[in-house]
């Protein structure tokens, strides 16, 4: 029992950061509907998190509503093999973030250490283009957090940190499916 009570206090923490996920919420939704991408990566499990991200952006979330652009960088395999391959591992997330990235894209980046060079990288990488990024992360301090604009970084050990990043993920979607919709109540 003592994983569900590490769960519930990572629960706790997340609920006091709901301005946070509010505030993205909101960000994310006027980028999106501007025209704006959204490029998620990750590594293992926090990859699929990423995706999950993105599934629930280009599919939905909660009701009908159009399909918006969101790229999970990791499930192109044959660029991360060909990246790998030619440039290194470090970089298959940074050199698909400079081929695709925007001045004011959003990069989502999700590392349950906050430590992975390529996530580092693709970090870098999106302050060089101009892009947004946030970082969903275990454990502050880690280099990761202290290069994006902002940090959820969840006080936890690695597997409750990326159950949390899930709930965070679904918290998010949810303020974006509202911002979303007051958007759209004020464009009509």
């Amino acid at each position: 029992m003592s994983h569900v009570d590490d769960l519930h206090e990572a629960l706790d923490w997340l609920r006091a950061q709901s301005s946070v996920l509010d505030s993205w919420g909101q960000r994310l939704a006027a980028t999106l509907r501007s025209g704006g991408r959204l490029l998620a990566a990750g590594n293992g499990g926090s990859a699929a998190e990423a995706q999950h991200l993105t599934a629930e952006l280009v599919g939905r979330f909660d009701g009908d509503r159009q399909p918006f652009s969101a790229i999970a960088l990791h499930a192109d395999t044959s660029a991360i093999t060909a990246i790998g391959n030619d440039y290194g591992y470090d970089d298959v997330f940074a050199r698909q973030v400079v081929a695709h990235a925007r001045p004011g894209d959003i990069v989502m980046l999700l590392s349950t250490s906050g430590r992975s060079p390529n996530v580092v990288r693709a970090a870098e990488a999106a302050r060089r283009a101009g892009a947004v990024c946030w970082a969903m992360t275990g454990r502050a301090p880690n280099p990761l957090a202290s290069l994006v604009d902002e940090a959820l970084c969840v006080p936890a050990e690695p597997a409750t940190a990326q159950e949390a990043h899930l709930v965070a993920v679904h918290v998010l979607c949810g303020a974006f499916e509202q911002a979303l919709a007051l958007l759209e109540r004020r464009a009509s």
